[in-house]
């Protein structure tokens, strides 16, 4: 068997939400960063709440609205026989 195979586990890994949520768990990191956890996720809380850390939501309302004012003109094109 090779030896240093696997990474070593922290039984006591810190995790930090950005709801402000922390907790501990076993991981192979030593500390983990999420966007949401169980606390703040509306499946577990049953209240939705948008959270939008990188505006994503509004990128995509921008890119619907311009694909939907932009419409495609096609020339008549004569057909070859």
């Amino acid at each position: 068997m090779k030896k240093n195979l696997h990474p070593k586990y922290y039984s006591n890994a810190k995790v930090h939400c950005a709801c402000g949520a922390r907790f501990t768990i076993g991981s192979t990191k030593p500390e983990i960063k999420v966007e949401i956890c169980s606390k703040c996720h509306p499946f577990y809380t049953g209240r939705e709440e948008l959270i939008d850390t990188a505006g994503r939501v509004e990128k995509f309302k921008a890119r619907r609205a311009k694909a939907t004012s932009h419409t495609k003109v096609r020339k008549n094109t004569k057909v070859r026989k």
